[in-house]
């Protein structure tokens, strides 16, 4: 019979072992070995957990053993405890060394690792256990290689000797690093490297004589990817950005960036969380004696974001973004902002929110970009809410106010404090049918007007003016067939009759208003500019128009929508007092259509037509194809005349069209390209043409972009005094996933690349 033999695990806590009784040299299949610690009667039930995972199991074909000498397993063996197992054609315990053997088609497998090797030895008085030529997976995650030996530490360590590793799949030598040491910590979630060499297709690229690596998501201080690109406005550019987790609530990238034609221009971003749900940022950025500038001169900028909830009530929002001078966005590569826009907000906001009333306090300063006048400052404003659904019957009260204070930057402007209440009563009738809403509002204002430089202003005034709101709409529906396809046709005409009542509101200073688009929801709203500084007067009546087609699957595939204003008066009320009054008796004509073509063609159209001067006031219109995901071709156009050119004070005409594509070139290789022309100019304002090739373990990226810039008046800070009107770049982003790099973001963000970031047109079925 089997004696009973100590048996102990070199890679868990040593344990006190009884084997089980087993015929010796019984040749039977499925032989098991049950070794358990021996339980004292006395044992407090705080202890049973640790003792239930210090059980050791081991199976095999057959067994043999001696008392206080050696344990033989052969055949199939299987030795499990607490998660971690390994299996072998043979197993040797010896009780005197303290020792564990495997060898033979051996496997080890935990929650971090699974190893081959052609041999394991195990001592269980250091629990510290050595593979010789081992291949290892990280469970999980596409990282494996090789090593001549595998250490697995009393800590739970590994340490790799003369050992490679690489994501590419076997047999793919795309890259590998190679080590003299490696040693992961799965607690750390960490790996540390000594004397690296990184290979690619089997030729030395660089050399590193200490690196980190993640074998998780968790963040760590270190440097990330660098980036290589080319441009006609910077010259040769190279950055290098280093990462400092500095604890879990806080973090901080820091960016040296040299360009050729400018020199070092350094970005820090610090990150923080402040609490469960609130976070923000701090961005600082700096470039000393710009090069390209004619005197030289210092540039930077700071901006400082944050928002969050206090509790279940209160909401806390700022922002606030200064830079050096008008150019800023359009010559450097901000992490902040892209180099289209043109304005800086700079707001501070608290909210207290319930389900009937609200409450907010904001200050905010806008400066627009290349503009000698600056907008007004709110300083500030305090809003108050209240809703009273059914308030009596099924009438609903509502009523908004506020409370603003306008100061300015500048010199000569006249500043004021607006008090405005706006109570309003309002019957919603609804049913299957349709819908009709009437409302009854009234706005109460009062000015106080300081500083007055226009003769006509007044220091107080007080404006009351009434509303008077009628909007209904019904629905018809009916099932048709077309092109052999059944479907479920709507017709929804839709009117809005509404009074406004007329009050001479020149005494007015302008502070927060300007004119709002007339599209085909625009048609329906009851103003006619933003703000509250203008109310137009109005007795007019809109109609409008909407159909649809639903398929068998009650999903959208066409609409189409149309729709004008009659005026029965023509609004006395303009921005200015010499403004020309508008003498018209109809609004635009209006309308909008999307349309699900045909299987994965899809076509999506705008225009604003004048019918008394058969002008066109603006159209847009884009033709899409689009079969599978990346999959695109983008025909669009669009026209806009009677822009204000912020630079000349002239007005000119955008008339444009383009083409974007992307398309998977092959499996891995993507191409994305947009070309867009100025019609009027004749001239092309938008090139870009992108390379992606994307593999599971690596990706490089190559795009060429030739766009015109946005170069404003900058009176602070001269700029070149013959600037360039087009820039060109080249760009490169290479990429090798598991060393910390997740590679570039995929197609959507070439798309959103450039002056025409891509806009997605209404898809109806989807």
């Amino acid at each position: 019979m089997l004696k009973r033999t100590l048996v102990t695990l070199c890679l868990l806590p040593s344990v006190t072992a009884v084997a089980a009784e087993a015929t010796q040299n019984d040749a039977s299949s499925d032989d098991q070995c049950i070794i358990t610690p021996p339980v004292s009667p006395l044992a407090k039930p705080t202890n049973l957990d640790k003792v239930t995972n210090q059980i050791v199991h081991i199976k095999s074909n057959q067994s043999e053993g001696t008392l206080g000498d050696k344990a033989t397993f052969d055949g199939d063996v299987t030795f499990q405890q607490n998660g971690r197992q390994i299996k072998a054609d043979q197993a040797i315990v010896d009780q005197q060394r303290q020792s564990f053997e495997a060898n033979g088609r051996l496997v080890f497998q935990d929650g971090v690792v699974t190893v081959t090797a052609d041999s394991l030895n195990a001592q269980m008085s250091s629990k510290v256990a050595t593979l010789d030529s081992a291949q290892y997976w990280l469970n999980g995650q596409q990282l494996h290689g090789s090593a001549e030996k595998l250490e697995i530490t009393k800590d739970n360590k590994v340490i790799l000797k003369n050992s490679n590793f690489t994501t590419c799949p076997i047999g793919d030598e795309s890259w590998a690093l190679h080590a003299r040491r490696i040693q992961l910590d799965p607690d750390d979630e960490w790996g540390e490297i000594w004397d690296a060499k990184l290979e690619i297709g089997s030729v030395p690229v660089f050399y590193v004589p200490y690196m980190t690596i993640p074998i998780s998501d968790k963040r760590k201080t270190g440097f990330l990817f660098p980036k290589f690109s080319s441009s006609t406005k910077n010259g040769i550019e190279f950055a290098t950005p280093f990462y400092w987790n500095i604890s879990p609530e806080y973090d901080l990238t820091f960016t040296p960036d040299y360009m050729t034609s400018r020199g070092i221009y350094t970005k820090t971003e610090f990150r923080y969380l402040a609490g469960e749900r609130q976070a923000g940022q701090v961005n600082l950025e700096y470039l000393g004696k710009d090069d390209m500038l004619s005197n030289h001169a210092d540039r930077w900028l700071v901006n400082f974001n944050h928002q969050g909830a206090i509790d279940k009530n209160w909401r806390v929002m700022a922002n606030y973004v200064d830079i050096s001078d008008n150019n800023y966005f359009t010559d450097l590569d901000s992490d902040v902002s892209r180099a289209t826009e043109n304005q800086l907000s700079r707001i501070g906001d608290i909210s207290y929110l319930t389900d009937n009333w609200d409450f907010s306090a904001r200050v905010q300063d806008i400066k627009v970009l290349g503009e000698v006048t600056s907008p007004y400052q709110v300083m500030p404003q305090l809003s108050f809410a209240y809703r009273a659904p059914s308030i009596w019957q099924k009438l609903d009260f509502n009523l908004y106010s506020e409370l603003t204070n306008f100061e300015h930057r500048g010199n000569g402007f006249n500043t004021a404090t607006r008090l405005h209440v706006e109570p309003s009563l309002s019957l919603p009738i609804q049913g299957p049918a349709g819908s009709i809403t009437s409302e009854v509002k009234l706005f109460q204002t009062n000015y106080s007007q300081r500083n007055l430089a226009v003769e006509q202003l007044d220091e107080d005034v007080n404006r009351t003016i009434p509303e008077v709101r009628v909007h209904g709409k019904i629905n018809f529906e009916r099932f048709t067939e077309y092109f052999d396809e059944n479907y479920r046709q709507t017709l929804e005409p839709q009117f809005q009759y509404l009074y406004v009542g007329h009050r001479d509101q020149s005494n007015i200073g302008i502070y927060d208003t300007a004119e709002l688009q007339q599209d085909y929801i625009g048609l329906f709203r009851d103003r006619r500019y933003s703000g509250l500084d203008r109310i137009a007067d109005a007795n007019q009546l809109t109609v409008g128009l909407t159909s649809r087609l639903f398929d068998e699957h009650n999903v959208e595939q066409f609409r189409f929508s149309l729709g004008q204003i009659a005026y029965f008066e023509n609004s006395k009320v303009n921005m200015y007092a010499d403004e020309l009054s508008e003498d018209s008796s109809t609004s635009v004509l209006a309308a909008e259509m999307d349309l699900h073509l045909y299987d994965d063609w899809f076509f999506s159209t705008a225009i604003q037509y004048d019918t008394r001067h058969h002008d066109n006031k603006k159209s847009e219109a884009t033709l899409d194809y689009r079969p599978g995901p990346n999959k695109l071709v983008q025909l669009s156009y669009r026209y806009v005349p009677d822009l204000l050119n912020s630079n000349t004070n002239d007005q000119v005409d955008i008339k444009q069209a383009g083409i974007r594509t992307a398309w998977p070139l092959t499996d891995n290789l993507y191409f994305v390209g947009n070309f867009y022309y100025d019609l009027n100019e004749d001239r092309s304002v938008e090139n870009y043409t992108g390379l992606q090739y994307e593999s599971c373990c690596w990706a490089v990226r190559f795009a060429y972009h030739y766009r015109i810039k946005t170069n404003y008046e900058d009176n602070y800070n001269p700029v070149l005094d013959n600037r360039e009107l087009f820039e060109t770049s080249f760009t490169l982003n290479f990429v090798i996933k598991g060393l910390g790099g997740t590679g570039p973001l995929g197609v959507a963000d070439m798309m959103d690349d450039g002056v025409f970031s891509y806009r997605k047109p209404l898809y109806l079925r989807n």
